[in-house]
């Protein structure tokens, strides 16, 4: 699947949830710096999505806010977790 996603870097508390226009939000602790936002980015989308680091791949927006991931899995099973999250 994938996935339009929009980071908030350097914030205090990270999650994954919400929407910013038709991108899901996730917060994250780190810095845009060498790598280390993308780097918890992926790592807090395989807890959200329940899948392995492995199965996720940054396919673009490695230097913005707003990115696309591919997430590998059960497309059914990833599309009803993204309900939830998106709080729809």
């Amino acid at each position: 699947m994938r996935l339009r996603v929009r980071v908030q870097t350097g914030a205090r508390h990270a999650g994954v949830g919400g929407t910013r226009g038709e991108a899901l939000l996730v917060v994250v602790r780190a810095r845009p710096v060498d790598g280390a936002a993308n780097a918890e980015l992926l790592r807090a989308l395989a807890e959200a999505f329940e899948v392995p680091l492995a199965a996720l791949r940054l396919l673009s927006g490695a230097s913005g806010r707003d990115k696309w991931v591919q997430i590998d899995g059960d497309e059914s099973r990833l599309r009803a977790q993204l309900r939830q999250l998106s709080g729809g």
